[in-house]
């Protein structure tokens, strides 16, 4: 991240290396910090063009990218090369979160307070300021946003 409120919790949660860089220069960071080979595995959540092209880059040949999320191809405007894949040698499954299949257990856990998802929540907001909630995670000024009545 390049932002340090969210750089801060995911060391809090456990992140040891947090790149800043983007696209070319953040594939090569992670080459460079993986010995020139990439990584196993790699997760894209973002869901744009950049990081799409980041995250393919920065795995290696033989290694596995996982995107989650809404559809890329249909709205954030996300085009895969084919031959580019293909000669990527990178393994590529995605689809939507599967909110519903992970919710009892992650409930379970806030119960047992073995986990605090309250963590994300940098900004309280009333229902009302839902417009500006959505504008200031878009502006990175609050990692998400917590509504109440």
């Amino acid at each position: 991240s390049r932002h340090e409120d969210r750089a801060a919790l995911a060391r809090e949660f456990g992140a040891d290396i947090i790149i800043a860089e983007r696209g070319d220069e953040g594939a090569a960071k992670v080459k460079e910090l993986t010995g020139g080979y990439g990584a196993h595995g790699v997760v894209e959540a973002v869901g744009n063009q950049t990081s799409m092209m980041q995250a393919i880059a920065s795995c290696r040949p033989g290694g596995h990218l996982g995107y989650v999320g809404v559809a890329h191809g249909v709205s954030h405007g996300v085009n895969l090369d084919g031959q580019r894949l293909f000669f990527s040698e990178v393994s590529l499954l995605g689809g939507p979160a599967p909110v519903r299949r992970f919710l009892p257990d992650l409930i379970d856990r806030i119960l047992k307070r073995e986990i605090n998802p309250g963590k994300v929540f940098t900004l309280r907001l009333p229902l009302e300021e839902a417009a500006e909630a959505y504008r200031a995670m878009d502006e990175r000024r609050a990692i998400k946003v917590l509504l109440e009545p």
